[in-house]
This record gives C-alpha cells, sequence and structure tokens, in this order.
C-alpha cells in the first residue's frame, strides 16, 4: 500500500498539469499560480489523507487535512470572482489560513506519511503562503502584519513588511 501511494505521489507538478481538465485551465482563474499549487496540493493531498484514515490514530486528522487543503483553492476561486480588492483580500486571507492549517497537519502527520513526503508537503505549502502573502498585501494595498517575518516576497527577493496583527 505505502509503495503504491508513493509512486502516486511522485507525479511532478508538470505531468499533473498535463492531466487537467481544459473546463479548468482553460479559465482565466488558473493563470493565477496560487490556485494551481493549491489544486495540486489538495489532488496529492488525496492519496496522503488516503493513508492517513488507515490509522486509527490519524482517522479525524485526515478528515480535517483535506477539509483545509481544499478550502485553500475553494477561497481563491470564491475571492478571484469578487469585483474589489478588499473582496478579494478577505478571500485570500482565507485561503492563507487555511495553508497554514494545512502545513500543521502534514507536521503532525509526518510520523505516519514518512519525513521526505511530509517535507515536500511543508515546502509546497510555504511556496502558496508565500504567494498569498504578497497576492493579500497586493489587494489591500498592505502587508499581512507577521510578528516575525520569516517568507521573502517571490516577487522582490525581499522580506515581505510586517509587525504585529
Amino acid at each position: 500500500m505505502m509503495d503504491e501511494r508513493s509512486s502516486k505521489a511522485q507525479v511532478g507538478f508538470e505531468e499533473w498539469v498535463s492531466q487537467v481538465p481544459q473546463e479548468i485551465t482553460g479559465d482565466s482563474l488558473w493563470r493565477m499560480e496560487a490556485y494551481r499549487l493549491a489544486l495540486f496540493a489538495c489532488d496529492v493531498g488525496w492519496l496522503d489523507v488516503t493513508a492517513l484514515a488507515q490509522d486509527r490514530r490519524t482517522v479525524a486528522l485526515s478528515n480535517q487535512l483535506y477539509r483545509a487543503l481544499g478550502s485553500i483553492s475553494a477561497n481563491l476561486a470564491e475571492g478571484y470572482s469578487r469585483g474589489t480588492g478588499k473582496d478579494r483580500a478577505h478571500f485570500y486571507e482565507y485561503a492563507l489560513g487555511s495553508a497554514r492549517e494545512s502545513r500543521d497537519w502534514y507536521f503532525k502527520a509526518r510520523n505516519v506519511l514518512g519525513l521526505a513526503p511530509s517535507e515536500d508537503r511543508l515546502a509546497l505549502l510555504t511556496q502558496i503562503i508565500r504567494l498569498l502573502l504578497t497576492m493579500t498585501r497586493d489587494q489591500r494595498g498592505r502587508a499581512i502584519r507577521e510578528a516575525n517575518p520569516s517568507y521573502e516576497d517571490p516577487a522582490s527577493d525581499s522580506p515581505v513588511e510586517s509587525s504585529s496583527y
């Protein structure tokens, strides 16, 4: 079971993109990198939550993880369709919260999923978080305030502005 899951989880992003239906890739939302990565994270997460559901200790965790993963792209889709930057930022912040929640659940799941897959998922979610911090700032016209910024703005390779929220 673990070997099958591991081999399926090794599907790369580019291969995955080639399998996404045109009804999704043809939408202007698809141009949003954070959306594409969030949708990928949720698809890869399906295999992870299936493995977590097999262990009695992590059944509840699997449900929480999948809900959080699905919420990232769903909130980006809803926010993308809003008319004002303030409205979009509101949903992008929800997506940001779900990305951080997903990362938290993956850290907790590392003992069942294994260290290497967990580290891959943590890195993917951190990439999504970086994008969402920048997107939200751009929509609001200000940074999301962080007490201890450790992320960089991928557009400028400089730290994202922050202070206590």
